[in-house]
């Protein structure tokens, strides 16, 4: 396909005389999605994180009435 349109890799990656515009908007546009996924990636792990301390807490605190429970009982 490349070969269709440009003569040569090296026709392609000049772009016609417009690789430096070429290239920075594809690099403007892939640097913030690079960008967006690593920060989704990294909010997802500190979610998971919490989500697991604060179940973590939810269990102790039922393990604590049930011996409070059992305690008050006998």
């Amino acid at each position: 396909m490349i070969n269709n349109v440009f003569n040569s890799w090296q026709d392609f990656f000049a772009m016609g005389g417009y690789a430096f515009y070429v290239w920075f908007a594809v690099a403007c546009t892939l640097a913030p999605l690079t960008l967006l996924i690593a920060y989704m990636l990294w909010q997802h792990r500190i979610l998971l994180r919490r989500i697991k301390q604060q179940q973590t807490r939810k269990q102790y605190i039922h393990t604590i009435q049930q011996k409070k429970w059992s305690e008050t009982v006998k």
